[in-house]
C-alpha cells in the first residue's frame, strides 16, 4: 500500500526529531498511523524512543525540547519505567515514550507472557529512524504468534459472558441506563476484536481504523467493524444488545472450543432468546 502524502510529510518530520537526539537514544521508531501510512489531516506523530539506561522525567523534556518540541507536557501516571512527552513540532502533535533497552526487552517479554497491550501491534508496524538493531529482533520475535497463547487470549475474552441469569441483561434496558449498556457494549466490542485478530495469529490493535485493519483477516464474522457501529450507535437498546449479541455469537463460532467459549456460546444464545422475547412482548 502506498503512504498517504501526510504520512510522508510526517515521517520527514519524526525523522528530523530523530536526528536531533544525542547517542544515547539507541533506537527511535514511529509507530501509529505514520508507520502504517495511514496518518490523515487530524493524525498525530507517535515515537518510541529506547535509551541505554532509564532517564528521569525531566531528562525526557530536556531531550524533547533539544528537538525542536514546544508547549511539553506529559500524561498518564509518573514514576513508571515509560515516561511520556508530549508536544509540537511545525504545528504538528507529537508523542515520545521513553523506554530503556532494559525495559523494552522486559515489555517484549510480557507480550508472550500474555500481557494485553499495543505494544505488540505497535513494534510490528514500527519503523526505525534510527537503530541499534533491537527493532529488527523485536520485530523477528514478533513473526511467531505461538497457539497456545492466542487460545488464552480467546478464553480470557470469552469469559466475560456467563455466569448470571441471561435475564439479568435487562437491567441494561431501563431507561435512563444508556452509560451503563454502552460500557457493556465497548467492552465486548473489544474482547470481540481480541478474539478475531488472535484467530487470525495477528497481533491486536487499538479500536481505531478497524475495518481498515480487519478488511485483510482471514478469519472474521461478516461486517465486523460495521456492525459494532451498528451496535453501538443504535438507538433502541433492545435492538442494540441484539446486535452485538448476535456479532458475538457469530465470532464464537469461529473460535475453537474451550470452557470460557463453551459456555458463552451457550449463554449468549439464552441473552439473544431473551432479548427476542423481550422485544415481542413489547
Amino acid at each position: 500500500m502506498t503512504a498517504t502524502e501526510q504520512s510522508v510529510a510526517l515521517r520527514s518530520i519524526a525523522q528530523a526529531i530523530a536526528d536531533a537526539l544525542p547517542a544515547t537514544v539507541e533506537e527511535a521508531v514511529v509507530t501509529g498511523s505514520v508507520s502504517r501510512g495511514v496518518a490523515d489531516d487530524v493524525s498525530d506523530i507517535e515515537m518510541l524512543l529506547v535509551t541505554r539506561v532509564e532517564l528521569e522525567l525531566d531528562d525526557c523534556f530536556s531531550l524533547a525540547a533539544g528537538c525542536g518540541l514546544t508547549g511539553l507536557g506529559t500524561w498518564g501516571t509518573q514514576g513508571l519505567p515509560t515516561k511520556r512527552v508530549s508536544g509540537y513540532r511545525d504545528g504538528v502533535p507529537i508523542e515520545l515514550i521513553w523506554w530503556s533497552g532494559g525495559h523494552a526487552e522486559r515489555a517484549v517479554d510480557a507480550i508472550f507472557d500474555g500481557e494485553l497491550s499495543a505494544t505488540a501491534d505497535a513494534l510490528a508496524h514500527g519503523i526505525p529512524l534510527r537503530t541499534s538493531g533491537l527493532l529488527a529482533q523485536w520485530q523477528e520475535r514478533l513473526r511467531h504468534y505461538p497457539d497456545e497463547l492466542a487460545e488464552a487470549w480467546i478464553e480470557d475474552a470469552a469469559l466475560k459472558w456467563g455466569g448470571f441469569a441471561a435475564a439479568g441483561f435487562l437491567t441494561l434496558l431501563r431507561p435512563g441506563e444508556r452509560a451503563a449498556l454502552l460500557e457493556w457494549m465497548v467492552d465486548d466490542a473489544a474482547r470481540l476484536v481480541r478474539i478475531v485478530f488472535a484467530l487470525n495469529r495477528v497481533w491486536q490493535p487499538t479500536l481505531k481504523r478497524l475495518a481498515e485493519r480487519a478488511a485483510p483477516l482471514a478469519r472474521k464474522p461478516d461486517d465486523l467493524a460495521a456492525r459494532i457501529e451498528e451496535a453501538l450507535t443504535e438507538p433502541n437498546p433492545r435492538r442494540a444488545l441484539l446486535v452485538m449479541t448476535e456479532l458475538q455469537l457469530d465470532t464464537l463460532a469461529l473460535a475453537p472450543d474451550g470452557p470460557n467459549v463453551d459456555r458463552a456460546r451457550q449463554w449468549l444464545g439464552d441473552v439473544r432468546a431473551t432479548l427476542q422475547a423481550a422485544t415481542t412482548r413489547a
